[in-house]
């Protein structure tokens, strides 16, 4: 592993920390749903909204598969394997020009897997190498892992650097309006890690928002632009609200999956740093997840003039009564988790840091079960 101290990036060059670091990413992605699914079940998540969010998260795991296959050969192909990018201080997720290149290789994947040999094809020279030439097909194991990048890339269900919104029906209202969940997903490109949208609009349109070939389209560009991690809730919300009169937006959430913290990848600072080194765990278990959720809510609805003999309505967003701090986080109320294994989590209950008692923690025992504690 490349470590410059003056950068906030490193690369990956070495095998075994690659392969390391991408196990402990199957560990943690396989463990999300579940997580996901306790807090549905607490925070009465619809049954559309936990779809939503589980493709999200089969997404995540998709892209870090993907990634692992690319890098497979990282430091036995010479330049061939080439190496992935991490950063190492703010995320410990891949750096955000990694999911574009990712794009920007599946825009071309058909065309390499009609240039490449067969998986079965690729197979056959390998054993003859190996067993005819008593050598280390190398070449030949990077382009079977080049193939088996560029499959997934084509299949697809992976998280993208942009996942652009979609607007799935959740029923008619009165005067005729109806309920729509508008959901979306960036990999926030400011602190490398993949953020994911939620919002209840109900539509006062004449047309199903979906089916509007003017309103549909600029709501989209619309959510997308305003899809960073440094604007409030409060402020996309209300620019959305502002800017399609017939839009009404009566939920929010923004969800933000990480950072991943680790004792041997990143370079944490604080309590979480202290933590992970009291809890010495053995390869495979030193790590933690933050999990994040911000919220927004409508609480009323006032009625605005718009020109000279009409009016239109406006939302009125509830934010956090309490010190002050809604008008700092621009959310109704914001919820944050970390999840770990055992061993991080005895070492954070015995130091009980102030900054983590009101943070929910799941934990992750050696059988893969997910229990929750506060």
């Amino acid at each position: 592993m490349n470590v410059d101290l003056t950068r906030d990036h490193a690369d990956l060059s070495d095998a075994r920390l690659a392969r390391r670091y991408f196990a402990k990413f199957e560990r943690i992605t396989g463990h999300l749903t579940q997580v996901a699914e306790a807090m549905q079940a607490e925070r009465g998540y619809s049954k559309a909204e936990r779809t939503v969010l589980a493709r999200y998260l089969r997404g995540v795991s998709g892209t870090f598969s993907a990634l692992a296959n690319k890098y497979l050969l990282t430091g036995r192909a010479g330049s061939l394997g080439g190496e992935l990018t991490m950063d190492r201080r703010e995320s410990g997720f891949p750096v955000y020009t990694e999911l574009l290149t990712m794009a920007n290789d599946a825009q071309q994947a058909e065309r390499h897997l009609r240039n490449m040999p067969d998986a079965a094809t690729l197979k056959d020279q390998m054993i003859r190498q190996i067993v005819g030439d008593l050598q280390i097909p190398t070449k030949l194991q990077f382009a079977m892992s080049q193939r088996v990048y560029y499959e997934e890339l084509l299949r697809g269900d992976l998280f993208w650097a942009q996942n652009d919104p979609e607007a799935l029906w959740q029923g008619n209202l009165e005067d005729g309006r109806k309920h729509f969940l508008v959901h979306w997903a960036v990999y926030d490109s400011q602190v490398n890690l993949p953020v994911i949208y939620l919002m209840d609009v109900v539509d006062s349109g004449r047309t199903a928002l979906p089916k509007d070939q003017r309103r549909w389209p600029e709501a989209q560009r619309h959510l997308m632009a305003q899809s960073s991690g440094g604007l409030k809730l409060v402020t996309i919300a209300k620019g959305f609200d502002v800017d399609f009169d017939d839009l009404h937006p009566k939920r929010l959430r923004r969800i933000h999956i990480g950072p991943m913290y680790s004792s041997a990848f990143t370079r944490q600072s604080g309590p979480i740093r202290e933590v992970l080194e009291q809890a010495r765990s053995p390869v495979g278990e030193d790590w933690a997840l933050a999990w994040t959720v911000e919220e927004l809510e409508s609480e009323r609805v006032l009625e605005e003039k718009s020109g000279w003999f009409s009016t239109v309505e406006r939302e009125v967003f509830a934010l956090d009564p309490f010190s002050g701090r809604g008008v700092d986080t621009g959310a109704t109320r914001t919820e944050r988790a970390l999840i770990m294994p055992e061993r991080p989590y005895q070492a954070l209950d015995e130091m009980n840091p102030p900054g983590f008692r009101n943070v929910r923690k799941f934990v992750v025992n050696p059988k893969g079960r997910v229990l929750s504690y506060r």
